[in-house]
């Protein structure tokens, strides 16, 4: 393929098999990054190694083995067919797919992108954080520069308040809707970060979430939604501060306090994986179920449709604030 423009689009990453050997190969690589951990080595290493990966490893087989989808995670599994579907929407552009952690590889899709004179890169999460985009920036530049890369390179920092990314949410909110009845409370759940990564990096993620949240509620608002919207942040992992409020204890209090039908999206995620499909959609179910909720329903995620086709199109060719490398 010999195309002038190139697109690279990057997500978190994601284990290649449903065994021990590859979740402990991904856990790894992905708990060492400094951008996700940045406990001094000494003190995470033994700890990841002796503490966390024997504990986390079995926890994550018996729930990847409950959602994979024709041998592949759900992650993999609609990145794959997004790219496939954009390709013939971006003709003039090779689309290359790549993951921060795993395959497929970040430095194959740089090699795959060398004959184009201009490369948008792309990171698949809408609200920048340290612990994401700028892991995935830091990884490409090293990568440049270890394997003396050529090429032109700008990158979208987010696109947290994209009119066409806003606009693809309220859609989804409105379908969920329109065939689920509506609900008393939209919750918008986004991964969680510690509170120390926004005070220690300047990190403006809950603000980029914000905007977001903010933005969404005013489109169903002028369109005639009219109930309250509310956010909060999953996927706590360990016992420091993590930014608030949690979403579980959201929804715990919803339903103890009369709510009876809730929907939760998550938008920072393009594409369901074991976060959306089994920490919102089961364990997060059940927890608002067990509180006293009666009807629960999770708003699937942008993944390969038709609207995250157009979005990331519209965000290619009209891009926000294009920085260069």
């Amino acid at each position: 393929m010999n195309k002038k423009q190139g697109l690279l689009l990057v997500n978190l990453g994601t284990p290649s098999a449903v065994t021990p050997m590859a979740i402990r190969c991904y856990l790894t690589e992905f708990l060492l990054d400094r951008h996700v951990v940045d406990l001094p080595a000494f003190i995470w290493h033994p700890i990841l190694k002796y503490l966390v990966l024997p504990k986390r490893v079995p926890y994550i087989i018996n729930h990847y083995q409950k959602i994979w989808i024709e041998g592949e995670s759900p992650l993999l599994h609609y990145s794959k067919r997004l790219i496939n579907q954009l390709q013939p929407a971006l003709p003039d552009m090779q689309c290359e797919l790549a993951m921060t952690y795993g395959e497929p590889n970040l430095l194959s899709a740089l090699n795959n992108l060398t004959s184009c004179e201009k490369i948008t890169l792309l990171p698949l999460f809408p609200q920048y954080s340290t612990t994401t985009t700028q892991a995935v920036l830091a990884k490409v530049k090293q990568l440049i520069a270890d394997n003396n890369i050529k090429i032109n390179l700008s990158y979208i920092r987010d696109y947290a308040d994209h009119p066409s990314y806003i606009d693809a949410l309220y859609w989804q909110v409105q379908q969920a809707f329109s065939t689920q009845g509506q609900p008393d409370v939209l919750l918008l759940s986004y991964h969680g970060i510690p509170q120390r990564y926004i005070d220690k990096r300047q990190d403006d993620y809950v603000q980029r979430c914000q905007l977001t949240t903010k933005l969404l509620a005013n489109k169903c608002h002028a369109n005639g939604i009219d109930l309250p919207i509310i956010m909060a942040y999953q996927s706590k992992f360990g016992k420091g501060k993590w930014v608030e409020p949690n979403t579980s204890d959201i929804l715990a209090k919803l339903a103890k306090t009369g709510t009876e039908h809730v929907q939760v999206i998550c938008p920072g995620f393009t594409a369901d994986c074991i976060e959306t499909i089994y920490e919102i959609d089961e364990q997060n179910r059940e927890i608002f179920l067990n509180a006293g909720g009666k009807q629960f329903y999770y708003i699937p995620a942008l993944n390969d449709t038709p609207l995250q086709v157009k979005l990331i199109k519209n965000i290619v060719e009209k891009p926000p604030f294009l920085k260069k490398f």
